[in-house]
């Protein structure tokens, strides 16, 4: 039995243990760490695969660690607050599961790599979607020559669920160091874990058309004049696009951080270019998430959406299709479930095929994709 400690029982932590754990009766989750302490108790009596009679609480991360023997940690606190638990983790020499992004500014991506370089700790990070069967097999088709040389990546996330980085905590940039570090990371890590390389050279553009405006700080759209007819209001949402929004302020408020779409061109030392999209506005069918690989003999493209894979030959006339349904387990197309199986990996001495580096390595392009928007530059890496 490995005993386990999480630090931030939110609603990413608490998924995790619902639709995964299962599968890993080893892990025995004995101490919660949270600010937010009765509503963790809370969530964590509402946790299937959980033994909340079983668990310590605490309201810090700090108290936990230092008072009880554990074998492994997950971080999953809000974002601003990752580096600084991650920092104490590995200073006790325990596995760490460590949520995305690993990072929210240059200050603390130097921190956290010394501290990964320093300590004898080893850990993962949350990337789920590499470890995800559908690129498994992407990854395969491409390592075997099939597309020939290769041409261009084009990748892109258009995401169905955006109001939540509009309408919740999310907008804070402060916490979560904007949409970059929280979406992009996730694509950019698994695009140069396909190509197999990291690019030279960046630039990058962001445009905030939609969720801009001038309402006061805080303001909740239960309590805004335009309550029954903003396109964006909770109650419109509910009744209009019948779905529960993901949040309840104002999404034009001055205080609303974020872009609402933004694109990244990288350069890689073969002069090879790879550009990813990302949008926010998108709603329902018009969501999807993949990437398409020109090369001078074959074209391939995928969508976690689909869960299909095509494969175009250019000088055969034919288009092979690939359905890959996830078979171990839904979440992230079953790279939550994979995300476990490493870690059991990491606590048994072996190691994780999504580590602290390449948590760090994707935060480090977020941030100068970030630096490169804001002053308008190409950027060397």
């Amino acid at each position: 039995m490995k005993k386990i400690g999480i630090i931030g029982f939110g609603g990413r932590m608490q998924s995790l243990v619902m639709n995964e754990f299962g599968c890993f009766p080893e892990l025995q989750i004995v101490a919660i760490a949270d600010a937010d302490t009765e509503g963790a108790k809370e969530r964590a009596n509402n946790t299937k695969n959980l033994n909340a009679k079983a668990v310590t609480f605490y309201e810090k991360g700090e108290d936990m660690l230092d008072n009880e023997q554990l074998d492994g940690v997950f971080v999953g606190t809000r974002c601003n607050l990752h580096k600084n638990y991650a920092v104490e983790v590995l200073k006790r020499k325990l596995p760490l599961f460590l949520e995305k992004p690993v990072v929210i500014s240059l200050e603390e991506y130097n921190e956290l790599k010394e501290a990964v370089e320093s300590y004898e700790g080893v850990g993962m990070t949350s990337f789920p979607l590499r470890l995800t069967e559908i690129l498994e097999k992407v990854k395969e088709i491409y390592d075997s020559g099939v597309l020939g040389t290769l041409s261009q990546v084009q990748a892109y996330n258009n995401v169905p669920y955006g109001r939540v980085y509009y309408k919740y905590w999310y907008r804070d940039e402060s916490i979560t160091g904007g949409l970059f570090l929280q979406k992009a990371t996730h694509d950019l890590d698994y695009i140069n874990y396909v190509l197999g390389m990291q690019p030279v050279e960046l630039c990058a553009m962001e445009s905030k058309m939609v969720y801009k405006g001038d309402m006061p700080a805080d303001l909740k759209c239960e309590n805004c004049p335009e309550y029954d007819t903003c396109y964006e209001s909770t109650k419109v949402i509910r009744e209009q696009a019948q779905e529960e929004p993901n949040g309840e302020y104002c999404s034009y408020g001055e205080d609303v951080g974020n872009h609402d779409s933004a694109t990244i061109l990288m350069r890689y030392a073969n002069g090879m270019h790879a550009v990813y999209t990302q949008n926010f506005v998108a709603r329902k069918e018009a969501g999807r998430r993949g990437m398409r690989m020109i090369g001078q003999q074959a074209t391939i493209e995928f969508d976690w959406t689909t869960n299909e894979i095509k494969l175009f030959s250019h000088d055969k006339n034919t288009v092979e299709h690939i359905l890959v349904r996830p078979t171990s387990g839904e979440g992230h197309g079953g790279g939550d479930n994979r995300l476990i199986r490493d870690f059991v990996a990491i606590l048994n001495g072996d190691t994780s095929r999504s580590s602290l580096r390449d948590g760090l390595q994707s935060a480090y392009l977020c941030l100068k994709a970030k630096e490169s928007a804001q002053q308008r530059m190409f950027i060397t890496l």
